[in-house]
C-alpha cells in the first residue's frame, strides 16, 4: 500500500524501533484482546497483533495521523495476525483527562509519563500494563498495592520471569523516593534495568 498516511508510520516505526515483536509476545502469553495505548502517537503496531485497540494522544500529529482511519484500518487488515475483524479508536485528548472507555486486558505505556497510575482504572483485574521506567512509570507501578510485578521484557523481546527481586534495587541499597521520581518524571538509576516490565492489576 502506497499511501503517505502508511509510510509516516512506518518512517516513525523505524525512528522508534519496530515494536510489533514486543507487543506480540506480550499478547501471546496473556491472552491479550483488548488495549490501550495512551499516549501512543503514531505507533499503531498494537493493532497488528490486538483485535480492539484505542489510541489516546493529543499531540496535534497524532490527531492529524488518525483522521485518516479508513487507511489506516485497511492497513491493519491486510497485515493483522488474528483472525477477527480489527477495531481501532483514537482519543485526541489528554489521557490525564476524564475518558469514556470500557476496561480492558492490556495498558501500553511507552516514554508518555505516568500512563499506568493515570488510567489504570480502566484496566481489568488480573489485567497487564505493559511500560518501562523512562519517566519512573515502572517503579510508581511497583510500589502500587493496585499492581503486581510479574516479569521483564529482554532486548530479545523474551518475557522473563525469573529473579524478579534483584530489580528496582538502587546501589548501596539506597533508599527508592517517589516524590522524587513523580516530581522529575524520570525512572533512577538501578543496578538492574529491563527495556519493559510487566505488572498484574491485582485489585
Amino acid at each position: 500500500m502506497n499511501n503517505k498516511i502508511i509510510e509516516e508510520y512506518r518512517n516513525y516505526a523505524n525512528k522508534i524501533g519496530d515494536r510489533t515483536t514486543l507487543y506480540r509476545v506480550v499478547t501471546r502469553k496473556y491472552n491479550i484482546h483488548t488495549a490501550i495505548y495512551p499516549g501512543s502517537h503514531i505507533d499503531i503496531a498494537p493493532s497488528l497483533v490486538i483485535p480492539e485497540v484505542t489510541y489516546i494522544d493529543n499531540f496535534k500529529g497524532a490527531i492529524k495521523f488518525f483522521k485518516d482511519m479508513k487507511i489506516i484500518e485497511k492497513y491493519i487488515e491486510q497485515n493483522k495476525e488474528y483472525p477477527d475483524s480489527c477495531k481501532i479508536d483514537f482519543i485526541g485528548q489528554d489521557y490525564t483527562l476524564p475518558l469514556d472507555i470500557e476496561q480492558v486486558d492490556l495498558i501500553i505505556s511507552q516514554y508518555a509519563g505516568f500512563v499506568g497510575q493515570e488510567t489504570k482504572l480502566f484496566l481489568k483485574t488480573n489485567g497487564i500494563l505493559l511500560c518501562n521506567d523512562s519517566h519512573g512509570d515502572a517503579t510508581l507501578a511497583k510500589f502500587d498495592e493496585d499492581f503486581e510485578f510479574i516479569g521483564i521484557i529482554d532486548k530479545k523481546n523474551r518475557i522473563q520471569s525469573n529473579n524478579l527481586e534483584n530489580y528496582f534495587k538502587l546501589p548501596k541499597e539506597k533508599t527508592i523516593e517517589l516524590k522524587t521520581v513523580k516530581e522529575k518524571m524520570k525512572g533512577l538509576k538501578y543496578t538492574l534495568t529491563a527495556d519493559n516490565y510487566l505488572f498484574r492489576k491485582i485489585k
